[in-house]
């Protein structure tokens, strides 16, 4: 496949994509249910963009109850190529300033109430998440944050903790001992189910505080989360536009890290032992592994 066809979640404070053609409205309903809201889909220039509000429209959803699987299930369904995602985060480093972009790379899995995977009895798998995400996505995602003259870091770790309460003192100084660099709900699972899907996938981590590890400064309220999110916010909108223009420049070809093809090296259940009904469910999922 040549062509790019973007899937993009926003997160906390995105929630729409500027300077799309043709826009439209999809409905998908997946084998994992209804995703957070409904697809939108556009383009600009020759590539293909869908966007889904993570949290839906509104914030309705806590990082909880965003249905993680259908979500990403949705964007594959669509005919996404590549997914990326824009979320608030807090920062656990002093150069990581609110205001700043993160172009993470690696992640922490702290959540504990999510379903954290597609497969299971009956079709067991094991993913790679050395490296979590598209190192190309990522560049080309960072390239365009600072084109339109944000600062972006590239690399970090992020954390991602259950929530919906933010971190205490003691949390957020453990998760700088163990180097971290931010700190947010929602990235995971969403990572790695978008590595089951084998669809390249990156964050763009939006700074909007220091957590509460930073004497000289209050602890993070949604108050002040909210003010430099909308700033972040414009910022990343133009951003899109700029990977967008940077993508119709760029023919596409499968990630150098081989991502669209990793379930091959990790189904495990052997043929005779897999449950039929349940590989119907994953063929939007793994249909090209599977043979389905």
């Amino acid at each position: 496949m040549t062509h790019w066809t973007l899937g993009i979640i926003g997160g906390s404070g995105l929630y729409a994509i500027d300077g799309l053609e043709d826009r439209r409205e999809e409905r998908i309903e997946t084998a994992w249910g209804a995703p957070s809201d409904t697809l939108l889909r556009g383009r600009i220039g020759k590539v293909e963009l869908v966007f889904l509000p993570r949290h839906g429209k509104g914030h309705r959803l806590t990082p909880t109850d965003v249905p993680y699987r259908a979500n990403i299930a949705a964007l594959k369904a669509a005919g996404c190529t590549d997914v990326l995602s824009i979320s608030a985060c807090g920062s656990l480093q002093e150069q990581r300033a609110p205001g700043d972009f993160v172009a993470v790379d690696q992640f922490i899995d702290r959540t504990v109430a999510r379903e954290k995977t597609f497969f299971g009895t009956g079709m067991v798998a094991h993913v790679s998440m050395a490296q979590p995400v598209c190192a190309r996505l990522s560049g080309l995602a960072a390239d365009a944050v600072a084109a339109v003259g944000g600062k972006v870091h590239r690399g970090g770790t992020y954390l991602a903790m259950e929530g919906p309460q933010f971190s205490s003192l003691a949390e957020s100084r453990l998760y700088r001992s163990w180097g971290c660099d931010v700190i947010g709900m929602t990235n995971m699972p969403e990572a790695g189910l978008a590595r089951e899907a084998e669809l390249p996938y990156a964050t763009l981590a939006m700074v909007t505080d220091y957590d509460c590890w930073r004497a000289e400064t209050e602890a993070v309220t949604v108050t002040n989360v909210l003010e430099v999110m909308h700033q972040n916010s414009a910022l990343a909108r133009r951003a899109i536009v700029r990977l967008a223009a940077a993508l119709n420049e760029t023919v596409r070809t499968p990630s150098p890290q081989g991502i669209e093809f990793c379930l091959d090296f990790a189904l495990i259940t052997a043929p005779e032992a897999r449950d039929c009904e349940f590989l119907d469910k994953l063929q939007v999922i793994a249909g090209r592994a599977l043979g389905g």
